[in-house]
């Protein structure tokens, strides 16, 4: 019994000191609508930029991969 008293004891006290770490670990940036728009435009212009250089990897990996033209003239 007494040594459950003393468990019990320990663990109420280190939870009870422990307690301002948990609490620092949350997040306190305050931010509002108007960041997480321009936060989102500017994903916006990375895709948008991302979309027209993809169709050109595929279209240097066509020509590189179609088979060459051979001309009749020696």
């Amino acid at each position: 019994m007494k040594t459950t008293f003393k468990t019990t004891l320990l663990s109420l006290t280190s939870l009870l000191l422990a307690s301002p770490v948990f609490a620092a670990t949350q997040r306190a940036d305050h931010s509002g609508l108007l960041v997480w728009l321009f936060l989102g435009f500017c994903g916006l212009i990375v895709v948008a930029q991302l979309v027209p250089a993809v169709l050109v990897m595929f279209g240097i990996v066509k020509a590189v991969a179609s088979p060459k033209e051979v001309s009749g003239k020696a």
